[in-house]
């Protein structure tokens, strides 16, 4: 369950070489197995527990109860989008055989520059490592495309350093507060991407850019793979598919946090396309995602994110709203039913 493992190169300084050597836990039922010998009764519930069938497995449990809800809502509030090629009809992915070709990056910017025009606000974009981000941003510098993001938003780059992204988070926001908008550069599984919210004008549009895999050389997931192949008879690309979507889903998921709030998510690569890829995210999402929002180009995507946003600058119906919040009468009745318990 434990292996003791060395990565010859585990330093998070670019450019520094510096063997590392860590314990590694393999099995992560050990962390919620305690709890499941301390109470009879534990319910497991997030957002993200998709795809769900798979965690059972994982944290070594028998579920009496699995279910995968919808968003209970009185308008579409949400609109995901999966974009597969740029306005020059060219597939967009950041398959490694893909990183590389200038066109890809091209488009890459050239879809936040179409979207940082017409999306009022926030807009944060996320990037599948902080090595891919840096690629892609020196080469925007040199298109010149970071210039034509300015003239629209202001830009703000999560870094590793805690103290640099906080800063660029507290000005991102202030810059969303003034009118002024702004984009947000960031990283899958970075600080951004897992734990601050992007709710109201500072989320309106979240953009993922590829499917954020691990990284398949570490000595660590290799060994982890390993184990459940071994032990769990769960095939490795089915762990890594399940891990990716369940990242992307926690990246978009930033975008939506209250009854009244609305956002666009924008998928961006050409592999969520595939049904396989895209039926691992949560129901909640594929719930508003309709098959005249598969498989677009950018021209075509541009015009439904101008019909949604045209429709969410309505006024609220707060008789719609009501119907999906619950009466203070039954709140108030629900709390003296579990104070007296």
């Amino acid at each position: 369950r434990f292996a003791i493992i060395m990565e010859p190169n585990g330093s998070s300084i670019p450019g520094m070489i510096e063997p590392v050597i860590q314990l590694a836990c393999l099995d992560s039922s050990l962390a919620i197995s305690p709890l499941f010998k301390r109470f009879s009764s534990v319910i497991i519930t997030s957002g993200t527990l998709s795809p769900i069938d798979l965690y059972p497995k994982l944290l070594g449990f028998t579920p009496r109860i699995s279910e995968s809800l919808n968003m209970s809502t009185f308008r579409p509030c949400i609109l995901p989008l999966v974009i597969t090629r740029g306005s020059d009809q060219l597939p967009v992915s950041t398959r490694y055989e893909d990183r590389g070709d200038i066109g890809v990056t091209r488009n890459y910017g050239n879809m936040l520059v179409e979207l940082c025009s017409i999306v009022p606000d926030g807009i944060v974009v996320f990037f599948t490592s902080y090595s891919y981000m840096e690629t892609i941003i020196s080469d925007w510098d040199g298109m010149g495309i970071l210039r034509q993001l300015t003239k629209n938003k202001l830009v703000f780059i999560e870094t590793k350093d805690v103290v640099e992204t906080t800063l660029a988070l507290d000005n991102y926001r202030r810059a969303c507060d003034s009118g002024r908008g702004a984009v947000f550069l960031s990283v899958a599984r970075g600080k951004v991407s897992e734990g601050i919210n992007f709710d109201r004008h500072y989320g309106r549009c979240v953009v993922m850019i590829g499917v954020p895999f691990q990284y398949t050389l570490s000595h660590v997931l290799r060994a982890r793979l390993e184990y459940l192949n071994t032990h769990l008879q769960i095939r490795e690309q089915d762990f890594l598919n399940f891990d990716a979507l369940r990242q992307a889903s926690q990246c978009v998921g930033r975008v939506i946090r209250s009854k009244t709030d609305y956002g666009l998510m924008v998928l961006a690569d050409s592999r969520y396309n595939r049904h396989d890829k895209r039926s691992k995210l949560p129901k909640w999402i594929l719930q508003f995602l309709s098959e005249h929002q598969l498989n677009l180009g950018l021209p075509e995507a541009v015009s439904q994110v101008k019909q949604f946003l045209r429709e969410m600058s309505q006024p609220v119906d707060q008789s719609a709203l009501q119907t999906v919040l619950l009466p203070i009468e039954e709140v108030q009745r629900m709390s003296v039913g579990v104070s007296s318990t």
